[in-house]
């Protein structure tokens, strides 16, 4: 078992390489928190009171559009914090969206008190905040760009590669909610696929048959 000290070494070194007094701290004073998945950690018009880095798991953010449908924000990964909390906890604002876990997650809770005492006395912390806020506000608006923009049969390919292995275990509903669509919008795509034999489908997995067709088709050097 890790030890809670090599837990801030090993997911965040932004903060243990430059550690001042108030950055300790805050480091005493967080909780590591366990939850399970399919927890919903927040949701529209409720408050922020506590400040989560992330150690294990993933955490999913969506919203609901003017239709009803389900539209993916982003994930937070190990190493990482939530946006749309850094920004509440700031504007004093409620969530806009909602945000569950994808499995169980175990996470630094940081109590909102402590998280304001830290900015007040620690560089090295409102450092890493702000750069946070600022790297992961920048991926969000690309992928808005990417949801305005892109071809879904591309961005589609480009989430299928991007796990690195040759198999996906994703349904077509989680990558309708993740790429802003409908189901029957990716099923047509991976029946596509499919019949150019870059894919293999099954019961909640893809396979991928032939990566690098999908990666030329990514880069525009290959048409369905």
């Amino acid at each position: 078992m890790v030890k809670r000290e090599n837990l801030w070494d090993l997911h965040f070194p932004q903060l243990t390489e430059c550690m001042d007094d108030g950055t300790r701290q805050l480091m005493d004073s967080a909780k590591v928190v366990q939850l399970p998945a399919n927890y919903l950690l927040f949701h529209p018009g409720a408050s922020c009171r506590n400040y989560l880095l992330l150690l294990s798991g993933t955490i999913h953010t969506r919203m609901l559009n003017e239709s009803g449908r389900e539209v993916f924000l982003y994930r937070v990964c190990p190493g990482e914090s939530c946006i749309l909390t850094t920004s509440c906890l700031l504007g004093d604002s409620s969530y806009p969206a909602e945000g569950v876990t994808m499995e169980e997650v175990t996470a630094f809770s940081i109590a909102k008190e402590d998280f304001f005492r830290a900015l007040d006395d620690s560089k090295t912390f409102r450092q890493f905040v702000f750069s946070s806020f600022s790297n992961r506000l920048a991926n969000v608006i690309r992928r808005m760009e990417e949801l305005m923009s892109g071809d879904i049969d591309r961005r589609l390919a480009r989430i299928l590669l991007s796990g690195g292995g040759n198999q996906v275990a994703k349904t077509h509903q989680d990558l309708a909610v993740e790429l802003g669509t409908a189901r029957e919008v990716i099923t047509r795509h991976f029946k596509r696929f499919a019949q150019n034999g870059w894919i293999c489908l099954g019961r909640g997995m893809i396979d991928i048959t032939d990566r690098q067709a999908l990666e030329l088709f990514v880069g525009g050097q290959k048409r369905l």
